[in-house]
């Protein structure tokens, strides 16, 4: 008795190999980024405001959490950076669909993560250890250089500018800055490329470093207008100001991505 014998099932044409290109950028590249943004927040304006109330929260209860429990601001500031890129991962997912032309999804985009909770959890993890070794560096340098007692809560900007103060402010900011460098280093375009290629948490780390180190002058006229906007937004009352400008950084951090690299089939890079 002969047995019938299925034909094997086609073999799936495998996705052609790509590899990613750093492109160049222009030291007013920035702004376009700014703009791509502001038209993307324009294009799904009930999106924008959620994230936009959402930041706008985070910021009003960490005031309050400073002004009344400062002990336990270091603790807020560790959640809002387990909280940050999920909310930062919507919006990209947001300026996503309208590049591919998608219908936008205010459910969609809160659940965009569900498939790279991995690579999120890997470089949350990273953040997190940063955030904590700069929380232990400051506690060291108030113990070494603060000369005039630890400030109260209600003094601490009268202190902390004291002239007699001046070598604890140098020393400060310089640590400050080492930090704020490897953090906006290490996530400027990680996420975005997480989300965009779902690759793992340290290829998309290494990838960031890697345009901050090869494109530094354009990425500090990024890093610069991210500072500014943010703390005028916070000088705002109420810091009402996060509400337009928390969602429209987080689109523009889409274009910054798109704006730094590309991905080609293997064999065809040219050199950026």
């Amino acid at each position: 008795m002969t047995v019938p014998v299925e034909p094997a099932a086609p073999e799936a044409t495998p996705r052609p190999a790509e590899v990613r290109q750093l492109l160049p950028v222009r030291l007013t590249d920035p702004l376009r980024w700014l703009r791509g943004g502001w038209g993307d927040l324009r294009a799904a304006p009930g999106i924008a405001l959620f994230y936009g109330v959402c930041f706008w929260l985070m910021a009003v209860t960490l005031q309050a959490v400073f002004r009344n429990k400062p002990e336990y601001t270091i603790s807020f500031v560790s959640g809002c950076f387990l909280v940050g890129p999920f909310l930062a991962l919507g919006l990209y997912e947001v300026s996503r669909r309208r590049e591919q032309g998608l219908p936008q999804s205010l459910g969609a985009s809160l659940t965009c993560w569900e498939g790279h909770l991995g690579s999120m959890g890997m470089l949350v993890l990273v953040l997190l250890l940063l955030e904590l070794l700069w929380g232990r560096a400051s506690l060291v340098v108030f113990a070494v250089f603060f000369n005039t007692g630890m400030p109260t809560t209600a003094s601490v900007v009268q202190a902390v500018f004291n002239p007699k103060n001046w070598q604890f402010i140098g020393v400060y900011l310089l640590v400050g800055w080492v930090f704020a460098a490897l953090v906006f280093s290490t996530c400027v375009v990680a996420l975005p490329m997480i989300l965009d290629r779902d690759t793992d948490a340290i290829t998309a780390g290494l990838a960031s470093m890697q345009v901050v180190a090869l494109r530094t002058g354009p990425m500090v006229v990024w890093g610069a207008l991210i500072v500014a906007l943010v703390l005028g937004a916070m000088l705002l009352p109420w810091a009402a100001g996060l509400l337009v400008v928390g969602p429209w950084l987080g689109h523009a951090s889409w274009h910054a991505y798109r704006g730094s690299f590309a991905w080609r089939p293997a064999g065809t890079i040219t050199p950026a």
